[in-house]
């Protein structure tokens, strides 16, 4: 099977071939970009083989693009790059639309649930399969938790790091704006600078460690715990009660979810 997976976050459109199954590319790519990701999308289509049917002028090429977004309006800009570079149409992951989300969702409001994070949520579970924690550390941390039955539970959503700097900076008269935030040489900070980069950096830190603990305390037992985003490597080193840390999860998730979709479907 091949695909072009693409998860539309709020800062970054992150791209992925796969073919035969095989990964065989991932860029990221800004999201004001929109020539950067037509060129990588291009590239990545005319790599994509033919239907071995297809002959003369109307040869096909035998793969699919696959949309995951938490970004309508990217969405559509990349729905409008694939009808006119790639003359193919996006499929779009998520309640109501044309690839079902893969898993159950035990919550309140399932239609407010981001996709990515069901995306990532059900790429932990196809390698675990039994319960699992998954967190992204990108424009916002979520922590997240599946059960044994591969049923999505809920989680915890906290601003990012630049979100939480943007803000101190923008309510407050005298804090500064940092810049990207970095793993301490030391816990406290002995400026200004260093002590919002300090107070960021530990917060998601901490916020792991406590939500993991708690999850683990409903579960009755202690999960794998997947981290993925962004920013997972800031927090690495800090974080040793981590199992996993996977790069591009959730378009490794838009990947399962199709083909867990066509499985189903033949």
């Amino acid at each position: 099977m091949n695909i072009i997976a693409i998860d539309i976050g709020n800062t970054n459109i992150t791209a992925g071939l796969f073919l035969e199954d095989i990964e065989a590319g991932i860029e990221k790519t800004s999201g004001d970009k929109p020539e950067v990701l037509a060129e990588v999308l291009k590239n990545y289509w005319e790599r994509a083989p033919f239907v071995k049917a297809g002959e003369g002028k109307d040869k096909k090429r035998d793969a699919r693009v696959v949309v995951a977004s938490v970004n309508p309006k990217w969405t559509e800009m990349v729905r409008t790059i694939v009808q006119e570079k790639l003359g193919e149409k996006i499929l779009e992951v998520g309640l109501g639309k044309d690839v079902p989300l893969p898993m159950g969702l035990d919550v309140d409001k399932p239609q407010q649930v981001g996709v990515d994070r069901v995306m990532s949520a059900f790429a932990a579970y196809c390698v675990v399969e039994d319960a699992v924690i998954v967190a992204d550390i990108g424009t916002a941390v979520t922590i997240d938790i599946v059960n044994d039955k591969g049923i999505f539970l809920g989680g915890v959503i906290l601003p990012g790091f630049e979100i939480s700097a943007d803000a101190l900076n923008r309510h407050t008269e005298l804090l500064p704006k940092i810049g990207k935030v970095q793993a301490p040489n030391k816990p406290y900070g002995r400026n200004t600078e260093e002590a919002i980069n300090n107070g960021l950096y530990y917060s998601a830190v901490g916020a792991l460690e406590i939500v993991t603990r708690l999850y683990s305390e409903q579960l009755g037992k202690w999960p794998q715990t997947v981290v993925t985003g962004g920013n997972m490597e800031i927090v690495r080193n800090d974080c040793d009660f981590i199992d996993s840390f996977v790069e591009n999860l959730v378009v490794k998730g838009i990947v399962l979810t199709f083909k867990k979709y066509i499985g189903e479907k033949s």
